[in-house]
């Protein structure tokens, strides 16, 4: 199926997800990178979730078990935080508790890498990335600069989809249109806006969403596709009323956190 022909995430499923989410409140164990620690446990509590940053080896296991959804985000990794990061989706896995992989910078750099491939065996629910990372995931291309996509969302379509039936978890490949697949099904989350690129950490704390909104979800590719919704919806209304990208971050946190079920049930584009 080509992107064209991918359908659009009508707002009801996202007014539904949304209000699953916050009647969970889920508390969100996130090992992330140090740059991003701020803005996504803001964007997490804005939402209606309950974040937490445990990165020491010794309770790490401990508190992955007991959270609703564990992030494991390998933007600034190192040994200390690898060794954590095992921990924790070894527990994760024990306990039933879904995680969620964001493979920040994969494919040009052979030690994330082989740490990412070496996590998407373990089972992930989710995994989220702009379109150069998974197409590297998926062993489909090289990585992009740094942490920014070369590519756009809509090229990494067929490598998304192979990578969620190889892994077995939902993939958001994430860029101007979201493609949302789980190998099978697929959906389109068209929001957002450029001005979310020159804020450091939206994507990451994307991530985060993801892995939240996978707590007790009984359909992940709903779940996984509505974060990402929310995210662009809030996004693109807060451009609205910024003046750059200072006031945007603020604009999108009160977006996020004033975003009603019932509003978005009344939308219709």
């Amino acid at each position: 199926m080509s992107s064209s022909a991918i359908p659009t995430l009508p707002f009801s499923i996202i007014a539904d997800e949304l209000e699953r989410f916050r009647s969970v409140h889920p508390l969100v164990h996130v090992l992330t990178n140090e740059v991003v620690q701020e803005i996504t446990a803001n964007v997490l509590l804005a939402a209606g979730a309950a974040p937490a940053m445990i990165v020491a080896q010794e309770e790490v296991s401990i508190f992955a078990s007991i959270a609703g959804a564990v992030l494991i985000n390998v933007g600034t990794l190192r040994d200390t935080q690898l060794a954590a990061m095992r921990q924790a989706i070894t527990a994760a896995n024990a306990a039933n508790v879904p995680w969620t992989l964001d493979p920040v910078a994969v494919g040009a750099l052979e030690y994330r890498s082989n740490a990412c491939r070496e996590f998407i065996r373990q089972k992930p629910a989710a995994i989220r990335g702009n379109a150069s990372e998974i197409l590297a995931l998926a062993g489909m291309g090289s990585g992009g600069r740094g942490v920014d996509s070369t590519a756009g969302s809509n090229t990494a379509l067929a490598a998304a989809q192979q990578l969620a039936r190889d892994s077995g978890a939902v993939v958001a490949v994430t860029g101007e249109i979201d493609y949302i697949t789980d190998g099978n099904s697929t959906w389109a989350t068209p929001w957002g806006h450029p001005l979310m690129t020159q804020v450091v950490g939206t994507g990451c704390a994307l991530s985060a969403l993801v892995a939240a909104f996978t707590a007790q979800a009984p359909n992940r590719l709903n779940a996984v596709a509505a974060a990402c919704a929310l995210a662009g919806i809030s996004g693109q209304r807060a451009q609205a009323i910024s003046n750059g990208p200072g006031s945007f971050k603020a604009a999108f946190l009160d977006t996020l956190y004033l975003l009603s079920p019932n509003e978005l049930r009344e939308m219709t584009a």
